[in-house]
């Protein structure tokens, strides 16, 4: 989805007594993880810049102990619009405390002021959301309230950060430190001697659009506050975050401001602009304060009993938060590469298991999209669906690397529909946003079925798709679903008729009739194998029809699809370089999402040889062999946020990344490789090291898996194209309960830029020419071995290699 689109070393430890260590177990195990790892130690000011350093170290300084979190640059993305975060975070926690600088979505590395730290992020979103109470430590007189007034300023040189934890020193004087838990952020300043020493408390401005705030000093350590927003892009029903904030010791002295009036001694304060507090401190003796901010969607009772039980020291925070990342960073272990790759890729590993994000507090309730409080019995509540993104990538991902998690956000998207009224589209916390279009929620959890993460759920889960499918939501509900339902059910496909959508606040699929249309045929052919499946076959026979409905928008005159209008004529220029109606891209880039019937739509456009030119045409092909970086950067790649006027790939967004892999199904899986090692090179480990918006792992899981070689080829189902890894070694560690043998090995001895075309393959040892795997013979394998060689081979060029189409030859 586009949109806008050095400090003080630490204390030596104190020897645990045993109640701080039964403590530190207790938060360990929930972070997910063990803890026993020394404290993050401040890095010299050298040190940011070995995080975005291309030289390798020699063999024997690399040889040295070297944590997993080591090759973790949080940075990677916050510069060129990647709009990720550096701050620290927990795997899919509620909390991601970080900087923001004034750019719109947070933290901008070219930005030189941070105007405070922040309880709420996600990673790469291409609007205002989140930065909900920022924070800043100060010195000296509170007169401001403006937080674009009183930023602090910094620099990189003195900023460093690894997964759970972030530090900079501010150009006051004042060192700052972050570590999160799921559900708290641990903060820790260092002031310079002084009897001002100030915590500013911002509940009044946020990244999203303010409704109203209010903040209360509740006793000598304690502030509550609560901040509704509303608005995503476009408009939302408001939703309201309930924050507790403990310091470590008494404040000296405190206040509040609403407006530009700051009051010494107030206690209380609210209002619908500028409102907040501030506590003071004397810092000659002792120049340290620490803080938790826990965090609720429910009420501030929440919030008091999520940091009840998560609140910890900050040391022992940040060794819990970094041991959680160590473990979710060791389910893939790869061997060979430089490590500059390995530090790009292990980063687009970490970006992966961000989001989506807990929503339940820590006794089960959370509140619904009915906005209502409900208990999760059994599952833990997520939140935050970029489905439009993530159903292509990420979804699959955490599916095979997360499968326990990926099986509660699914259980989470039901709960949506029960107590919401309908299936999300692209939900924030507990409300609504509609931004973007189609029907990507259907493959989201045809995928999750697929992948067996819906046991006892079903029928549920069909019940609800079903609805979806086949009808609209209420006029007066706040979702817009399938908006375009009407006209696609009675003709096969979604004019292009803005005039005819009802105006609900976000995207309507009738202003992007041509993608809807694609959108929709690809959520009925995978429909269409989940009803089978449930033994609904009428139901299966009618959505596999519905999945043919691309032919529709074919235009034989120019032998591209392109949009009807409500008339059903082909409307628009007739240039697939300038059609409109595609979302985010053109008629040329959407030509390939068709992965339900791509044997249908390769005959459609000529055939085999036919769709191998077009493809050779879109991706620069010869440009590409000549010089595969400058391609992808010169070619391929314009501004940020540049999807139209394009007959060219672009990897920056979402609707084209299945496009690469197409070559599979023309017979020439050697060009799948050529363009995906191509489009890797775009990822680097450098804050502008990201392709176009994260989208909450979207990108990076695309990463992640097509350097490992493995990529779902057809989101919605369980189908894994493959192609040449980056690495001599992959191996994934698996959960049992999901994949018996508990681990998948890909082995490719020797791969390098020279030696990438796959000769052989063996899946455990027996010879394997499909360019395919299916999640069932991912769970019955323990390895695939691939041989590679300088020139392309006869793998995967037969007929029966690729693919087939949904509703054609049976696949497992």
């Amino acid at each position: 989805m586009r949109r806008r689109r050095t400090g003080r070393p630490p204390r030596p430890r104190a020897k645990m007594t045993l109640r701080a260590k039964v403590a530190l177990l207790a938060l360990a195990a929930a972070l997910g993880g063990t803890a026993g790892l020394a404290p993050p130690a401040p890095a010299s000011p050298a040190a940011h810049a070995t995080h975005t350093s291309l030289t390798d170290p020699p063999p024997a300084q690399e040889a040295a102990a070297e944590r997993l979190t080591d090759l973790v640059n949080p940075f990677i993305g916050t510069k060129n619009e990647g709009n990720t975060f550096p701050g620290a975070a927990v795997p899919f926690g509620m909390v991601q405390l970080s900087p923001d600088t004034g750019h719109a979505t947070g933290y901008g590395y070219q930005d030189t002021h941070i105007r405070g730290f922040s309880a709420v992020h996600l990673s790469g979103v291409g609007c205002r959301i989140g930065g909900d109470l920022p924070v800043l430590p100060t010195t000296g007189e509170v007169n401001e309230t403006d937080n674009a007034k009183y930023a602090a300023a910094f620099s990189h040189a003195d900023e460093a950060a690894h997964p759970g934890y972030y530090r900079v020193k501010l150009g006051s004087g004042i060192t700052a430190e972050l570590t999160a838990t799921t559900r708290t952020g641990r903060q820790r300043f260092t002031f310079p001697a002084t009897d001002k020493a100030n915590v500013l408390i911002n509940a009044g401005q946020s990244l999203h659009k303010g409704v109203s705030s209010s903040v209360e000093i509740v006793d000598d350590r304690t502030v509550r506050a609560a901040v509704t927003g509303r608005g995503f892009c476009q408009d939302t029903r408001p939703y309201t975050v309930y924050t507790l904030t403990r310091f470590d010791r008494p404040f000296a002295a405190y206040g509040t401001w609403e407006g530009e009036r700051v009051t010494t001694g107030s206690r209380a304060s609210s209002g619908t602009g500028r409102n907040g507090a501030w506590v003071r401190f004397d810092t000659r003796t002792e120049p340290r304060v620490e803080a938790s901010t826990a965090v609720s969607y429910v009420d501030a009772d929440g919030a008091g009993r999520n940091l009840a039980a998560e609140e910890a020291g900050f040391d022992r925070t940040a060794e819990a938060a970094r041991a959680a990342w160590e473990k979710r960073l060791g389910d893939v272990a790869v061997q060979g590469g430089s490590r500059t790759l390995r530090r790009t890729f292990h980063s687009a590993l970490y970006r992966s298991f961000l989001s989506p994000n807990t929503g339940s507090d820590t006794d089960g309730r959370y509140t619904g999209w009915d906005g209502k409080p409900h208990e999760a019995k059994g599952f833990t509540y997520y939140q935050n669906w970029s489905l439009w993104d993530t159903y292509r990538t990420q979804a699959q991902f955490l599916a095979l690397l997360a499968p326990a998690e990926a099986r509660d956000m699914a259980l989470s998207v039901l709960r949506i529909d029960a107590e919401g009224g309908w299936l999300p589209k692209w939900g924030y916390g507990p409300v609504e946003t509609n931004i973007m279009t189609g029907d990507p929620v259907t493959p989201y959890l045809t995928n999750a079925y697929r992948h067996g993460l819906l046991t006892g759920h079903e029928e549920e889960a069909y019940k609800a798709l079903k609805r979806n499918a086949d009808g609209v939501p209420p006029a007066d509900s706040p979702y817009a679903g399938r908006d375009g339902n009407e006209r696609y059910l009675a003709d096969g496909y979604v004019p292009l008729a803005p005039e005819l959508s009802r105006h609900k606040p976000g995207d309507s699929d009738l202003q992007q009739g041509a993608s809807a249309t694609l959108e929709y045929a690809l959520a009925d052919g995978v429909l269409a194998e989940m009803a089978e499946a449930l033994g609904h076959h009428d139901d299966a026979r009618r959505y596999a029809d519905r999945s043919r409905n691309y032919r529709k928008l074919f235009d034989p005159a120019t032998g591209f699809f392109r949009p009807r209008d409500a008339k059903g004529a082909f409307t628009g220029s007739a240039d697939p370089a300038k059609s409109p109606g595609f979302h985010e891209g053109t008629a040329w880039q959407y030509q390939w999402l068709v992965p339900q019937d791509l044997p249908g739509m390769i005959e459609l456009i000529g055939g085999r040889e036919a769709a191998e030119k077009r493809l050779d045409a879109f991706f620069a092909y010869d440009r590409l062999l000549a010089n595969p970086a400058r391609t992808a950067r010169e070619v391929w790649v314009h501004g940020p946020y540049d999807y139209y006027n394009a007959d060219k790939y672009n990897p920056q967004n979402e609707p084209d990344l299945i496009a690469p892999y197409t070559y599979l199904s023309t017979g020439r899986p050697w060009k799948t490789t050529d363009v995906v090692h191509a489009a890797l090179t775009l990822f680097t480990d450098t804050p502008d090291g990201m392709t176009g918006n994260d989208d909450l792992g979207t990108m990076s899981s695309w990463m992640v898996l097509s350097a490992i070689g493995v990529y779902p080829v057809r989101p919605g189902t369980d189908v894994w194209g493959l192609s040449t890894p980056v690495f001599d070694r992959v191996e994934l560690r698996l959960d049992r309960r999901w994949y018996p043998h508990g681990r998948f090995t890909v082995t490719t001895p020797g791969t390098s830029a020279t030696d990438r075309y796959i000769q052989t393959a063996r899946l455990d040892g027996t010879a394997f020419d499909r360019t395919y795997l299916t999640t069932a013979a991912l769970r019955r394998a323990e390895r695939l071995e691939l041989t590679v060689g300088p020139k392309p081979g006869h793998w995967g060029t037969g007929r029966s290699a690729p693919v087939p189409a949904i509703g054609g030859t049976r696949i497992g």
